[in-house]
């Protein structure tokens, strides 16, 4: 079966370039977590979800490839599938194109593990958010 994949489009804001006017690397870290905001929202709660059970999602692995320049201005279209769903830990796959060329610009992912908030260790993943993500997973 095909996993979902939730798309959310944005434009480039003039913050996220650098003297070139073109989208500066480190930015596409926060481009992932905004498509990964915007998910959650998708799926009808949001970080505070965690917050209130005593958890957080620290980010344990991170990686980008970039493909083409972004610009200011550009309209983008950020693409998130659930790569992979453990017990403890999810590893969301993310592409970004150019909305109006359909161009590659850059992909990657993040793993995100569940953690106590009090203890730092990681928790088993909430049954709630669990099946939520299951419909947009590639890998179980």
């Amino acid at each position: 079966m095909t996993p979902k994949t939730f798309k959310f489009p944005f434009r480039v804001a003039w913050v996220d370039t650098d003297a070139a006017q073109v989208v500066h690397f480190s930015n596409y870290f926060k481009f992932f977590e905004k498509i990964e905001e915007e998910f959650y929202r998708h799926l009808g709660f949001n970080f505070n979800y965690f917050v209130e059970r005593g958890m957080w999602l620290p980010r344990v692995e991170a990686f980008c490839q970039y493909k083409k320049p972004a610009k200011f201005n550009d309209l983008l279209e950020g693409e998130l599938i659930v790569e992979e769903l453990r017990e403890k830990s999810v590893k969301y796959h993310f592409k970004i194109f150019n909305k109006e060329t359909a161009t590659l610009i850059a992909e990657g992912y993040v793993v995100a593990v569940t953690a106590d908030k009090n203890t730092g260790r990681a928790v088993q993943i909430p049954k709630y958010f669990l099946e939520k993500l299951k419909p947009y997973c590639k890998r179980l």
